[in-house]
């Protein structure tokens, strides 16, 4: 690996890496029905930007886009800015570097290296996103025959510099910049969206599922692709989370590493799974961002308090992708490595807070009391939705899984 110097924090050297670093470790169960030319890009992976889906899967000329009657998406073949019609739309700003080109801290001892390794081995890549943003450009042509005024945004891990080679992607359907009853109309629309999967697309997209919950989903597979996606309605606020963590994963360099082998280590103790009680990845990554928020030094400020009307949760959508790249870096005076952040952020969690009075909130950077609503009532983890208050963690409801993730911890 060739390593460039370079600076960050308090001013301490960092690195970053001109090629991946090999990492030796088990692979999570799910990993098996990654299709084996990915498996072979993990790496080391040459992704121009106008090979999108014949990376995964090489197809012939009349099958090279995933759905019928489509063209190349001139979102990436194109270097004007273009209409907003999904997330990515910022990703041709040169003036914003997607959150894998940016430099990562220096190792300085075997932990933080290990760190490293793992990150670099599988974050996600630029023909992992063309693919899921591929495939959101031909959906959203095939909804608007439906919903002609609608948009479909790329949200969640695929956007938000957390992502791994091995994400699903997330998709949110906006009809109106208004909120939408989950229960009644959105399932109503996602039932419209699942009948056009089965009966036009059929070809294209397997198994779409519609799942009644909260935020009721849409949950499908892209034959071409081999992306599992899952698809909401106008659950906005998914929206304005995406571009808030890619800026939390942009100011500082050792908050992607971090968060990254946070999740893994999750995933593989089996605690990472909303449906079954456990953790989802939103919550893992507002927990690690809360613990950087809260060192005697912080590496993270709160950006909603430093910067209030760049994340104003009443915004246009149209404008809230411009927001991370007008926002600078964040010079922390605290040089800790990877390695002592990793053990600092299983240290806090098992010895420091207090799971059952306090709530994690990095809105206000700090742990605050436990709010008295029903939302809070009978959960044994409270993490503090940034935009809209919710509780991200709700899903761990049974003193058993909690038990059992705090005994991980």
């Amino acid at each position: 690996v060739t390593l460039q110097t370079m600076t960050y924090g308090n001013g301490s050297t960092g690195h970053m890496s001109d090629a991946p670093t090999l990492f030796r470790g088990r692979k999570r169960p799910r990993e098996k029905s990654v299709p084996d030319d990915v498996k072979r890009q993990r790496f080391h992976s040459h992704c121009p930007e106008t090979t999108v889906v014949n990376q995964g899967v090489p197809l012939s000329e009349d099958r090279r886009y995933s759905f019928p009657g489509s063209v190349q998406s001139p979102l990436l073949h194109t270097n004007h800015e273009q209409d907003l019609t999904g997330c990515v739309s910022s990703l041709q700003d040169g003036l914003f570097l997607y959150p894998i080109e940016t430099m990562l801290p220096v190792a300085k001892d075997k932990l933080s290296q290990q760190v490293l390794d793992l990150f670099q081995a599988c974050q996600q890549q630029t023909c992992d996103l063309n693919r899921k943003e591929l495939c959101r450009t031909e959906l959203q042509r095939e909804i608007q025959r439906i919903f002609p005024q609608s948009r479909l945004f790329l949200v969640g891990s695929s956007l938000n510099g957390f992502g791994t080679r091995t994400s699903d992607g997330d998709l949110c359907l906006v009809l109106k910049e208004e909120p939408v009853n989950q229960k009644t109309e959105a399932s109503r629309i996602l039932s419209l969206i699942q009948k056009l999967f089965i009966t036009r697309l059929s070809s294209y997209i397997e198994r779409p599922q519609l799942i009644r919950a909260k935020v009721p989903i849409v949950k499908f597979r892209d034959k071409v692709s081999r992306v599992e996606f899952d698809l909401n309605v106008n659950n906005v606020v998914g929206i304005r989370n995406t571009f808030l963590l890619r800026t939390y994963a942009c100011i500082e360099n050792r908050v992607r590493p971090l968060v990254l082998v946070v999740k893994k280590w999750a995933s593989f103790h089996e605690i990472n799974d909303a449906s079954r009680g456990t953790l989802n990845s939103y919550s893992l990554v507002l927990m690690v961002l809360h613990y950087l928020q809260t060192l005697a030094e912080p590496i993270l400020p709160s950006l909603q308090k430093n910067y209030p009307a760049a994340f104003d949760p009443t915004m246009q959508l149209h404008l809230v992708h411009r927001i991370p790249r007008t926002i600078p870096p964040y010079l922390s005076k605290n040089g800790s490595s990877l390695g002592d952040l990793l053990i600092g952020f299983f240290k806090y969690y098992a010895t420091e807070f207090d799971w059952n009075h306090q709530m994690i909130s990095v809105r206000e950077a700090k742990a605050i009391p436990r709010p008295d609503g029903t939302e809070w009532r009978n959960k044994f983890i409270c993490v503090e939705e940034p935009f809209d208050g919710t509780n991200t963690a709700r899903a761990v409801h049974e003193k058993q899984k909690f038990d059992r993730i705090r005994g991980e911890i």
